[in-house]
Parts: structure tokens; C-alpha cells; sequence
């Protein structure tokens, strides 16, 4: 999940209101070890795999992750955020979430024309 070259997929997250109770489900079900990530008062969590690398996040639904769909998001690395959305908006998609901020990181919720949503996030090369 650490990989942010433009066109790779640079991580999974799954947003939802029991973080605690579907991280234990994911854990029990395919052997993910969840390890926190501190939030401030609560944490969301880094899933790794058997051999400990992260492989998805599971995260509450509450601040700026309050109106994310309770889906499996595939965030998308790309080169320049501002200038990907322009086109999704050019070729018959839609900005779903603005961006959440700018530079490394900042990533916003796109639907392709069929509908499909997927998030594109700015790499930490050119952000």
C-alpha cells in the first residue's frame, strides 16, 4: 500500500460505522492483523497481511470520513489531483468528494461514466 506512482493503485480503505466490529470480521475471516492508527480520540486501522505488510485500512465513519459509502475504495495515485479531476469532469465523469486538501495525500471520490466509484489521490513525487 505504499506505492503512490501515478496509475498504481496506492491503497484500499473501507469506511464504516464499526471500524472495531469489521475489522475483527476481516480479521477472523481472511487473518488480517489490524494495528492502530491514532486519530486523536479514537483510531482507525492499518490491516497488515500474515507477512506484516499493510494491505487496507478500515476507518470509522466520523469527522472528514462521515460521508464516505460504506464500500471497499480503491484510491488511484496520480501526478497532478486537480488537473485528473478536470479531465474525469471533460470525459463524462463526476467529482463525487472534492478534495480533501492539497498536496501528498490529498485525494478526492470520482464515478466513472458506468457509475463506478474509485478515488484518486495526489502522490507524494509531484505534490
Amino acid at each position: 500500500m505504499s506505492d503512490d506512482t501515478a496509475g498504481t493503485i496506492a491503497g484500499f480503505d473501507l469506511t464504516v460505522q464499526d471500524a472495531n466490529g469489521v475489522r475483527d470480521f476481516y480479521a477472523d475471516v481472511v487473518g488480517w492483523k489490524p494495528e492502530p492508527l491514532s486519530m486523536g480520540d479514537y483510531d482507525d486501522y492499518m490491516m497488515l497481511a500474515q507477512d506484516g505488510n499493510p494491505v487496507a485500512g478500515i476507518c470509522h465513519a466520523r469527522s472528514g470520513n462521515a460521508d464516505l459509502p460504506p464500500q471497499w475504495i480503491v484510491y488511484v495515485a496520480v501526478d497532478d489531483l486537480p488537473a485528473s479531476l478536470a479531465r474525469v469532469v471533460e470525459k463524462g465523469g463526476e467529482v463525487v468528494r472534492q478534495p480533501t486538501g492539497p498536496g501528498p495525500g490529498g485525494f478526492a471520490l470520482i464515478k466513472d461514466p458506468a457509475g463506478a466509484v474509485l478515488a484518486l489521490i495526489q502522490n507524494s513525487r509531484t505534490g
